[in-house]
Protein backbone atom coordinates (compact mmCIF):
# COMPACT_ATOMS: atom_id res chain seq x y z
CA UNK A 1 0.00 0.00 0.00
CA UNK A 2 0.77 3.68 -0.15
CA UNK A 3 1.39 5.90 2.88
CA UNK A 4 -1.06 9.02 3.54
CA UNK A 5 -0.13 12.04 2.27
CA UNK A 6 2.93 13.84 4.46
CA UNK A 7 5.00 16.74 4.84
CA UNK A 8 8.93 15.48 5.16
CA UNK A 9 11.55 16.94 7.21
CA UNK A 10 15.14 16.96 7.67
CA UNK A 11 16.64 18.88 10.18
CA UNK A 12 20.98 19.53 10.43
CA UNK A 13 20.84 19.30 13.90
CA UNK A 14 18.42 17.82 17.24
CA UNK A 15 17.03 21.48 18.36
CA UNK A 16 16.01 21.43 14.27
CA UNK A 17 14.28 17.97 15.27
CA UNK A 18 12.37 19.59 18.33
CA UNK A 19 11.52 22.85 17.12
CA UNK A 20 9.21 20.25 14.16
CA UNK A 21 7.80 18.13 17.06
CA UNK A 22 6.91 21.23 19.03
CA UNK A 23 5.24 23.00 16.00
CA UNK A 24 3.05 20.05 14.73
CA UNK A 25 2.78 18.23 18.26
CA UNK A 26 1.27 14.69 17.62
CA UNK A 27 1.33 15.29 14.02
CA UNK A 28 4.84 14.80 13.75
CA UNK A 29 6.55 11.76 14.10
CA UNK A 30 10.79 11.20 14.08
CA UNK A 31 12.17 8.06 11.81
CA UNK A 32 15.41 6.67 12.10
CA UNK A 33 16.09 4.27 9.48
CA UNK A 34 12.12 3.67 8.85
CA UNK A 35 11.92 0.11 9.06
CA UNK A 36 9.36 0.13 11.90
CA UNK A 37 7.43 3.45 10.86
CA UNK A 38 7.36 2.89 7.17
CA UNK A 39 5.61 -0.44 7.05
CA UNK A 40 2.96 1.06 9.64
CA UNK A 41 2.53 4.09 7.49
CA UNK A 42 1.74 2.42 4.65
CA UNK A 43 -0.42 -0.29 6.36
CA UNK A 44 -2.33 2.83 7.53
CA UNK A 45 -1.80 1.76 11.12
CA UNK A 46 -0.13 4.83 11.61
CA UNK A 47 -1.40 8.89 10.64
CA UNK A 48 2.45 10.94 9.94
CA UNK A 49 1.29 14.13 8.61
CA UNK A 50 4.52 15.04 9.50
CA UNK A 51 7.90 12.88 9.38
CA UNK A 52 10.99 14.10 10.80
CA UNK A 53 13.87 12.70 9.46
CA UNK A 54 17.17 12.06 11.88
CA UNK A 55 19.90 11.22 9.39
CA UNK A 56 21.73 14.70 9.31
CA UNK A 57 21.56 15.29 12.79
CA UNK A 58 25.31 14.57 14.11
CA UNK A 59 26.70 12.92 16.97
CA UNK A 60 24.08 9.93 16.72
CA UNK A 61 25.77 7.31 15.06
CA UNK A 62 28.76 6.76 16.97
CA UNK A 63 29.85 3.51 19.08
CA UNK A 64 31.96 4.60 21.92
CA UNK A 65 33.49 1.73 23.95
CA UNK A 66 34.86 2.30 27.63
CA UNK A 67 36.25 -0.28 30.43
CA UNK A 68 32.64 -0.21 32.34
CA UNK A 69 30.01 0.82 29.52
CA UNK A 70 29.19 0.72 25.91
CA UNK A 71 27.60 3.35 23.89
CA UNK A 72 25.29 3.23 20.52
CA UNK A 73 23.94 6.30 19.25
CA UNK A 74 20.37 6.19 17.97
CA UNK A 75 21.19 5.71 14.62
CA UNK A 76 23.64 2.75 14.72
CA UNK A 77 22.28 0.29 12.40
CA UNK A 78 22.57 -3.63 12.75
CA UNK A 79 24.90 -3.89 10.08
CA UNK A 80 27.37 -1.66 11.72
CA UNK A 81 26.53 -3.43 15.02
CA UNK A 82 27.64 -6.77 13.23
CA UNK A 83 30.84 -5.22 11.32
CA UNK A 84 32.44 -3.46 14.43
CA UNK A 85 35.08 -5.70 15.74
CA UNK A 86 36.12 -4.27 18.92
CA UNK A 87 32.51 -4.41 19.71
CA UNK A 88 31.63 -7.84 18.70
CA UNK A 89 34.88 -8.64 21.25
CA UNK A 90 33.02 -6.15 24.29
CA UNK A 91 29.62 -7.27 23.85
CA UNK A 92 29.17 -10.54 21.19
CA UNK A 93 25.51 -10.83 22.25
CA UNK A 94 24.78 -8.06 20.41
CA UNK A 95 26.26 -8.90 17.00
CA UNK A 96 24.68 -12.22 17.61
CA UNK A 97 20.94 -11.15 18.17
CA UNK A 98 21.44 -8.19 14.75
CA UNK A 99 22.79 -11.21 12.59
CA UNK A 100 19.42 -12.12 13.32
CA UNK A 101 17.20 -9.46 12.55
CA UNK A 102 15.28 -9.55 9.34
CA UNK A 103 17.69 -9.90 6.36
CA UNK A 104 20.55 -8.32 4.89
CA UNK A 105 19.03 -5.07 3.34
CA UNK A 106 17.10 -4.57 6.33
CA UNK A 107 19.79 -5.06 8.57
CA UNK A 108 21.74 -1.85 6.80
CA UNK A 109 19.28 0.84 7.04
CA UNK A 110 17.24 -0.37 10.57
CA UNK A 111 18.74 1.37 13.87
CA UNK A 112 19.25 0.26 16.99
CA UNK A 113 17.27 3.34 18.06
CA UNK A 114 14.37 3.04 15.76
CA UNK A 115 14.42 -0.58 17.12
CA UNK A 116 14.04 -0.06 20.66
CA UNK A 117 12.29 3.61 20.56
CA UNK A 118 8.26 2.56 19.50
CA UNK A 119 7.39 -0.21 21.34
CA UNK A 120 6.86 -2.91 18.85
CA UNK A 121 6.59 -5.87 20.90
CA UNK A 122 7.86 -8.33 17.84
CA UNK A 123 11.16 -6.24 17.94
CA UNK A 124 14.17 -8.18 19.03
CA UNK A 125 16.72 -5.42 20.27
CA UNK A 126 13.85 -4.25 23.32
CA UNK A 127 14.12 -8.00 25.35
CA UNK A 128 17.86 -7.87 24.52
CA UNK A 129 18.49 -4.30 26.28
CA UNK A 130 16.01 -5.65 29.02
CA UNK A 131 18.41 -8.55 28.90
CA UNK A 132 21.53 -6.19 29.77
CA UNK A 133 20.10 -3.58 31.89
CA UNK A 134 20.64 -0.88 28.98
CA UNK A 135 19.68 2.60 29.36
CA UNK A 136 18.16 5.09 27.25
CA UNK A 137 18.95 8.58 26.94
CA UNK A 138 16.02 10.88 25.03
CA UNK A 139 16.20 14.73 24.43
CA UNK A 140 13.23 17.05 24.66
CA UNK A 141 12.40 20.83 25.12
CA UNK A 142 13.39 20.13 28.53
CA UNK A 143 16.96 18.26 28.24
CA UNK A 144 18.29 15.00 28.53
CA UNK A 145 16.47 12.24 30.17
CA UNK A 146 17.54 8.47 31.07
CA UNK A 147 15.00 5.96 31.09
CA UNK A 148 15.91 2.35 32.21
CA UNK A 149 14.90 -0.29 29.31
CA UNK A 150 12.92 -2.10 31.94
CA UNK A 151 11.01 0.40 32.47
CA UNK A 152 10.65 1.88 29.31
CA UNK A 153 7.84 -0.87 27.52
CA UNK A 154 4.72 0.37 29.09
CA UNK A 155 1.94 -1.84 26.54
CA UNK A 156 2.21 -2.49 22.25
CA UNK A 157 3.82 0.75 21.11
CA UNK A 158 3.45 2.92 24.16
CA UNK A 159 6.82 3.94 25.84
CA UNK A 160 8.05 6.12 28.86
CA UNK A 161 9.65 8.38 25.94
CA UNK A 162 6.80 11.79 25.64
CA UNK A 163 5.65 12.67 22.42
CA UNK A 164 8.71 15.56 22.27
CA UNK A 165 11.35 13.68 23.20
CA UNK A 166 13.35 12.09 20.73
CA UNK A 167 15.64 8.37 21.80
CA UNK A 168 19.45 9.73 20.86
CA UNK A 169 21.28 6.76 22.56
CA UNK A 170 21.07 3.91 24.56
CA UNK A 171 24.02 2.68 26.75
CA UNK A 172 24.66 -0.78 28.30
CA UNK A 173 27.32 -2.24 31.22
CA UNK A 174 29.70 -3.73 29.56
CA UNK A 175 28.45 -7.23 29.69
CA UNK A 176 30.51 -10.21 31.17
CA UNK A 177 30.26 -14.07 31.40
CA UNK A 178 28.60 -16.53 28.83
CA UNK A 179 25.66 -14.99 26.57
CA UNK A 180 23.10 -16.08 24.28
CA UNK A 181 20.51 -15.20 21.43
CA UNK A 182 18.23 -17.59 20.25
CA UNK A 183 15.17 -17.13 18.00
CA UNK A 184 12.64 -19.24 16.15
CA UNK A 185 10.88 -17.71 13.21
CA UNK A 186 9.24 -18.76 10.60
CA UNK A 187 11.19 -17.44 7.87
CA UNK A 188 14.05 -15.41 7.11
CA UNK A 189 12.69 -12.06 7.64
CA UNK A 190 9.58 -12.66 9.85
CA UNK A 191 9.02 -11.39 13.74
CA UNK A 192 10.44 -14.18 16.30
CA UNK A 193 7.91 -16.35 17.04
CA UNK A 194 10.04 -16.76 20.37
CA UNK A 195 13.27 -15.42 21.22
CA UNK A 196 15.37 -15.37 24.65
CA UNK A 197 18.18 -13.14 25.52
CA UNK A 198 20.62 -14.52 28.28
CA UNK A 199 23.39 -13.37 30.22
CA UNK A 200 25.20 -15.61 32.46
CA UNK A 201 28.00 -15.46 35.16
CA UNK A 202 30.16 -17.83 36.56
CA UNK A 203 31.36 -18.82 40.18
CA UNK A 204 33.43 -22.01 39.96
CA UNK A 205 30.49 -24.28 38.81
CA UNK A 206 28.02 -21.98 40.55
CA UNK A 207 25.90 -19.40 38.67
CA UNK A 208 26.78 -15.96 40.38
CA UNK A 209 24.02 -13.75 38.34
CA UNK A 210 21.53 -14.40 35.53
CA UNK A 211 19.62 -12.07 33.28
CA UNK A 212 16.56 -13.41 30.99
CA UNK A 213 14.69 -11.86 28.45
CA UNK A 214 12.31 -12.81 26.16
CA UNK A 215 10.58 -11.52 22.70
CA UNK A 216 7.10 -10.96 21.14
CA UNK A 217 5.17 -13.24 23.74
CA UNK A 218 3.34 -10.65 25.16
CA UNK A 219 2.74 -7.33 24.28
CA UNK A 220 6.10 -5.68 25.79
CA UNK A 221 9.26 -7.81 26.32
CA UNK A 222 9.43 -9.71 29.03
CA UNK A 223 12.56 -9.46 31.32
CA UNK A 224 11.83 -12.30 34.23
CA UNK A 225 13.51 -11.54 37.60
CA UNK A 226 12.20 -14.68 38.44
CA UNK A 227 14.06 -16.59 35.46
CA UNK A 228 17.36 -15.15 36.56
CA UNK A 229 16.84 -16.17 39.89
CA UNK A 230 15.80 -19.61 39.69
CA UNK A 231 19.64 -19.96 38.08
CA UNK A 232 21.58 -18.42 40.97
CA UNK A 233 23.37 -20.12 42.99
CA UNK A 234 22.52 -23.44 41.20
CA UNK A 235 24.47 -25.56 38.88
CA UNK A 236 22.37 -25.19 36.12
CA UNK A 237 21.21 -28.76 36.28
CA UNK A 238 17.94 -29.79 35.07
CA UNK A 239 16.19 -28.89 37.59
CA UNK A 240 17.01 -24.88 37.56
CA UNK A 241 16.82 -24.94 34.07
CA UNK A 242 13.15 -26.68 34.65
CA UNK A 243 12.57 -23.76 37.38
CA UNK A 244 13.46 -20.84 35.14
CA UNK A 245 11.67 -22.03 32.23
CA UNK A 246 8.18 -21.92 34.12
CA UNK A 247 8.85 -18.51 36.13
CA UNK A 248 9.22 -16.98 32.67
CA UNK A 249 5.96 -19.30 30.94
CA UNK A 250 4.51 -17.81 34.30
CA UNK A 251 5.41 -13.90 33.28
CA UNK A 252 4.48 -13.72 29.11
CA UNK A 253 1.38 -13.70 27.91
CA UNK A 254 1.23 -14.45 24.46
CA UNK A 255 -2.07 -14.32 22.10
CA UNK A 256 -2.67 -16.69 19.09
CA UNK A 257 -1.85 -14.76 15.90
CA UNK A 258 -0.51 -16.50 12.55
CA UNK A 259 2.72 -17.95 14.14
CA UNK A 260 0.51 -20.15 15.77
CA UNK A 261 -2.57 -20.59 18.89
CA UNK A 262 -1.19 -20.01 22.85
CA UNK A 263 -0.15 -23.75 23.46
CA UNK A 264 2.25 -23.50 20.54
CA UNK A 265 4.39 -20.53 21.52
CA UNK A 266 4.52 -21.27 25.27
CA UNK A 267 6.25 -24.48 24.15
CA UNK A 268 8.19 -22.54 21.46
CA UNK A 269 8.80 -20.36 24.36
CA UNK A 270 10.40 -23.12 27.04
CA UNK A 271 12.28 -24.64 24.24
CA UNK A 272 13.81 -21.52 23.05
CA UNK A 273 14.50 -20.46 26.47
CA UNK A 274 15.78 -23.62 27.45
CA UNK A 275 18.48 -23.74 24.23
CA UNK A 276 19.56 -19.95 25.07
CA UNK A 277 20.05 -20.60 29.22
CA UNK A 278 22.24 -24.13 28.23
CA UNK A 279 24.55 -21.98 25.53
CA UNK A 280 25.29 -19.15 27.32
CA UNK A 281 26.05 -21.29 30.50
CA UNK A 282 28.46 -23.59 28.02
CA UNK A 283 30.00 -19.82 27.15
CA UNK A 284 30.05 -18.53 30.94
Amino acid sequence: MIPAAFEYHRPQDMAGVLAVLEEHGDDARVMAGGHSLIPMMKLRMADVPHLIDLQDVDGMSDIEIGSDVIRIGALVTQSDIIDHQELGTAAPILREAALQIADPQVRYMGTVGGNVANGDPGNDMPGLMQCLDATFTVVGPDGARDIPAREFYEAAYMTAREDNEVLTAVTIPRPSGGYAYEKQKRKIGDYATAAAAVQITKDGDTCASASVAMTNLSDTPIFSEDAGAALIGTTLDDTAIKAAVAAMLNDIDPTEDNRGPVAFKKHVAGVILRRAIERAWSRA
